[in-house]
């Protein structure tokens, strides 16, 4: 029994192993679901690949595991693989539904969507971080599916790479798209996310950790919630106008006019308490943010004061 995930450097590969006849394109096809044959305990534990999947679920009775977690996907929706992430099958009984499309990173090597689509946030979310999709939504991404379907098995000539290639992008931007109205509708979550968040930067900075740690690191608040760094940026740029990091810099500076109105230390030594090592970088954040220097912030309070 195989001990360690398999690896799939071509689609040739991964249609075999899926039971399906070769590609019609060596670097990009499409794939159903429901015609898939394969065991998953052939892969137990776990697939990478060195192409792109995105994956079109209209139903999913088993399970993916991204790291520990797990996630059901019965709601059906759209999941984004980069090269070279791990993807785990563990349910014996899993009942797909719907498209991949995979592609292979030399069918873009040539276009600006080779870099570009590393723009794509959602290729470095998390399998519980899926896009779900409205009725009218998935007949929009089914018939873009489709298309590239009908391109590659009907007519592969001198023009198909451009025009699937538009049609990628197209897929893409229709993604980013419905991602932002997924923020949107699931606002409830997305508060919580965001109170989560702010719950553990006011109890870093209550309980000094700055002084031990440095600045919060967007690495550990990410985990912390059960989300992706990069999903929790695109999430706050949704909700606030701010990545994680921006944000993070705003508390900052909201913690240190609190030190410094209480006129306890002195600006070196606040800047150590909310996690600088140099307190010429604290100087220089606080006066991007303000327009003054902490001392200056200081004097002004000071003169309210009298007045």
């Amino acid at each position: 029994m195989r001990k360690h995930p398999v690896l799939f450097d071509s689609l040739s590969q991964l249609h075999k192993a899926m039971g399906q006849a070769a590609p019609s394109h060596p670097l990009i096809s499409v794939m159903n679901y429901g015609d898939a044959k394969f065991d998953p305990m052939d892969f137990e534990h776990g697939i990478i690949l060195n192409f792109y999947k995105i994956s079109f679920k209209t139903s999913f009775s088993g399970k993916l595991k991204y790291g520990q977690g797990y996630y059901d996907f019965e709601e059906g929706g759209m999941s984004f693989i980069a090269p070279g992430q791990l993807l785990k099958m563990q349910d014996e009984e899993a009942d797909y539904s719907g498209m991949t499309l995979h592609i292979h990173p030399d069918f873009l090597r040539s276009y600006p969507l080779n870099s570009g689509i590393k723009q794509y946030g959602f290729f470095s979310y998390s399998a519980a971080e899926a896009l779900y999709l409205s009725e009218k939504e998935k007949a929009t991404i089914l018939s873009i599916y489709r298309f590239i379907q009908d391109e590659l098995n009907e007519r592969i000539d001198k023009f198909s790479q451009d025009v699937i290639i538009s049609q990628i992008e197209l897929l893409l931007n229709y993604a980013n798209r419905f991602y932002d109205r997924q923020f949107l509708t699931r606002k409830t979550l997305s508060n919580d996310l965001l109170t989560g968040l702010e719950q553990q930067l006011d109890d870093y900075f209550k309980g000094e950790r700055s002084l031990i740690k440095g600045l919060p690191d967007v690495n550990t608040l990410a985990e912390n919630l059960k989300v992706t760094p990069r999903y929790l940026s695109d999430l706050l740029r949704n909700l606030v106008g701010l990545n994680t990091q921006q944000f993070i810099h705003e508390k900052v500076v909201e913690k240190a006019k609190e030190y410094l109105a209480k006129n306890e230390l002195s600006i070196a030594e606040i800047a150590y308490h909310l996690g600088f090592e140099h307190p010429q970088s604290f100087n220089k954040l606080f006066k991007n943010k303000t327009s003054f220097s902490p001392s200056d912030y200081k004097k002004s309070l000071l003169i309210r004061l009298k007045e």
